[in-house]
């Protein structure tokens, strides 16, 4: 899903989180002004469905190459949860053109101590989403921690939403995208001379105090805050879209 051209600035490339597609950032579009952007659908997601990667470092070449289909040199990446943990990894490896990276809720990496627990975690997920009816796996998987401050209507209308997706798909890109694979990127960030950003909301507590962590330790990162819950493009587009705006003014 792309949006007007303005040549003069870089696209800003969005990346949706697990479960996604590239239409979840809808209403953030409809609020910027004279940017030009490109919302991907991830491997195993809505249009990508059948491609795969099968880690971090393939994901890396795999936007790269996407960039290059779509004509893209100079570019801003924004990526919720997932994708904002790919999001990073790809800014980490310094590719030519990037000049901005704003993230959403996403994690920096596990020490290595958490990471083998993490990555049986997301296994015993994989393989219910592979072997079990969908609206089965999402019914339990909206009632992660995570989304706790999601009201009973919202819950049923991401399930109703997600239920286009192919189990076997997500599956293989939670594996292969794991929080227990991704590198620790919190030094890269510290050091990262790219303008970095990061959006928080008040009621998701984990990763907003993550973001207040990163902000110690980060000093040059700018951290958002931000009224509302885990997904802030659903919640706050207009909020995000003022402040994508304003970097771009």
């Amino acid at each position: 899903m792309s949006c007007k051209p303005h040549k003069q600035t870089p696209t800003l490339v969005l990346l949706h989180g697990l479960l996604g597609d590239g239409q979840d950032w809808v209403e953030v579009i409809a609020g910027l002004e004279g940017i030009n952007c490109l919302a991907l659908d991830l491997p195993g997601h809505g249009q990508h469905h059948q491609e795969q990667v099968a880690s971090f470092e393939a994901f890396h070449h795999w936007l790269g190459d996407t960039l290059i289909s779509h004509g893209v040199s100079r570019y801003c990446l924004l990526g919720y949860s997932l994708g904002g943990r790919l999001a990073l990894y790809h800014a980490s490896r310094q590719p030519p053109g990037l000049e901005a990276l704003w993230l959403e809720s996403a994690h920096p990496g596990l020490s290595a101590s958490e990471r083998p627990g993490r990555i049986a975690h997301d296994e015993r997920w994989a393989r219910r989403f592979e072997q079990e009816p969908l609206e089965d796996v999402l019914i339990d998987w909206y009632q992660q921690p995570v989304f706790v401050d999601l009201t009973e209507a919202q819950r049923r209308r991401q399930i109703q939403r997600r239920l286009a997706n192919r189990g076997p798909a997500v599956a293989q890109m939670l594996r292969s995208t794991s929080l227990g694979q991704q590198p620790s990127l919190w030094q890269w960030l510290e050091s990262a001379s790219l303008p970095v950003s990061y959006f928080s909301g008040r009621r998701d507590t984990k990763f907003h105090t993550l973001a207040t962590q990163l902000t110690r330790m980060a000093p040059r990162l700018r951290h958002i805050t931000l009224e509302g819950g885990h997904n802030l493009h659903a919640e706050q587009p207009g909020m995000i879209a003022q402040q994508l705006n304003a970097w771009y003014r």
